[in-house]
């Protein structure tokens, strides 16, 4: 379980493909605070800790995850959202965060708010799970790369997010342009309420 408040960045230093999966292998500040069979949220997906050493850790990200998400398309180099799992003794900064991408969405717009950023984002529309609460409401939370956000004008296959100046330079948001691929999870809370009222009718 994550909230959504990302840590900061980590860079991937190696990639190894193994039949259908993918070895990743990052570097960051808290490596030396990781431990086997951790989870770390990576752009939003929940990766478990398979290796570590003294300055890098190596997660695997199996076939589903490579084809629902950005994962799949990392290259040495690339800067990653990273969030370790959440402790339930604080505060909740975000919102709920599983890790468990929906899906991915594409940048077609980002407009300077003099000092501030507005990304608009455009994701594949389907009307049977948007029943079930696979879609963004005006105000409602978004995990975009792992980022929690609100979201501001939702239509049925984009909505936007404004992103401050600390978000921006903390977070992998200053690599995105028109373009860009991006992973989404729908707020959790949403896909329990929908699908409740789906039952009941």
């Amino acid at each position: 379980m994550f909230s959504g408040i990302v840590e900061e960045y980590a860079t991937v230093v190696a990639l190894v493909k193994e039949q259908e999966n993918v070895h990743l292998t990052l570097t960051c500040s808290f490596v030396g605070e990781l431990k086997i069979d951790q989870s770390i949220s990576h752009n939003g997906v929940c990766l478990t800790v398979v290796q570590l050493t003294d300055d890098t850790y190596t997660v695997t990200a199996m076939k589903e995850t490579l084809e629902r998400s950005n994962i799949g398309l990392l290259k040495v180099g690339d800067k990653v959202n990273v969030e370790r799992s959440m402790m339930m003794n604080g505060r909740l900064d975000g919102h709920i965060v599983q890790g468990h991408v929906d899906q991915t969405a594409t940048c077609i717009q980002v407009d300077d708010a003099d000092g501030s950023w507005y990304y608009t984002f455009k994701y594949a529309f389907d009307k049977e799970m948007a029943k079930r609460g696979y879609i963004t409401v005006d105000k409602g939370s978004v995990t975009v790369n792992g980022v929690s956000l609100t979201v501001c004008n939702p239509t049925n296959d984009t909505f936007q997010v404004a992103i401050i100046p600390y978000t921006y330079e903390h977070t992998n948001f200053h690599t995105f342009e028109i373009g860009s691929v991006v992973n989404i999870e729908f707020d959790i809370i949403g896909k329990y309420i929908s699908r409740m009222i789906e039952i009941q009718n």
